[in-house]
């Protein structure tokens, strides 16, 4: 219990260790100092080493909190203060081992550092700080500007892009689109083609006009776009729930450049997916 305290402290940037009272006792006790506060954790309240702890504690002029279930204990009593985890019984059949004391003791220090993390003005790039891997880390770090295939390892098409060319294009890239620009050497974006725009091109063409469409004919001229600062989840949740209420399979990524969107690179939902992005 006092290990998972400690942890949720910390990983909410209030420094915080687990002190073993044994091992305290013999040496470890100089990790404390007078600026630090102790949380005891006893159920009865009468747990020797901790007992035998107080005066040392005492010494060095630290302040006590002690979480216990008795509140005429010594812990309770020795304590600057202390907060009551007091249970009818333990689930343990016997009443004996440690399970609902435990279950209470561990709410109570999880709002404790929940509290401290609210008063403190923990923000959620704070938590992504402590959290670089994992589900958490993921969700809280990654940007957009991390999983996006850059512009560099793209080909950009122009309004007048043939229908050839632009299949040709986005076959090539491989990546379900392409992006056209009025200017490749500003790479300026005007429209998105996928290849469902391309699908629904042939369908809504008679086959002897395919040959004269160019892409100002197929693209969206009004695409979804995101910043490169944009997390990796937001990106996630606005594919699949977006104002134009269709599906999305990549959106392009920009920086505003004169008022202009300057095209950075183009965001995959299969790299998302691959990532493990939820």
């Amino acid at each position: 219990v006092a290990r998972k305290i400690a942890a949720t402290f910390s990983s909410l940037g209030l420094t915080s260790i687990y002190l073993c009272p044994l091992d305290a006792l013999h040496g470890d006790i100089g990790v404390v100092s007078a600026v630090d506060i102790c949380f005891l954790i006893s159920n009865s309240g009468e747990t020797n080493e901790l007992v035998q702890l107080l005066p040392h504690f005492k010494k060095r002029d630290v302040a006590l909190i002690s979480i216990v279930g008795k509140i005429d204990s010594t812990l309770a009593k020795n304590s600057d203060c202390f907060l009551l985890s007091t249970v009818d019984r333990e689930v343990c059949p016997l009443n004996l081992a440690p399970s609902a004391s435990t279950t209470v003791a561990m709410a109570i220090g999880d709002s404790l550092a929940a509290v401290s993390a609210e008063i403190r003005g923990v923000s959620h790039e704070d938590f992504a700080f402590n959290h670089p891997l994992g589900i958490l880390g993921k969700q809280l770090s990654i940007t957009v500007s991390d999983l996006m295939i850059p512009v560099s390892d793209l080909n950009s098409l122009d309004p007048k892009s043939s229908f050839q060319n632009l299949i040709g294009t986005i076959t090539k890239d491989g990546i379900g689109c392409g992006y056209v620009v009025n200017n490749r050497n500003d790479n300026h974006l005007v429209g998105i083609i996928t290849d469902g725009d391309l699908r629904r091109a042939l369908e809504n063409n008679n086959p002897t006009n395919w040959s004269e469409l160019i892409a100002s004919d197929l693209m969206i001229s009004d695409p979804i776009t995101l910043d490169k600062h944009t997390l990796a989840s937001e990106a996630l949740k606005l594919m699949e729930q977006n104002p134009k209420k269709i599906a999305i399979s990549n959106i392009p990524i920009v920086k505003i450049d004169n008022g202009f969107k300057k095209v950075l690179g183009i965001l995959r939902l299969h790299d998302l997916i691959k990532e493990g992005i939820k």
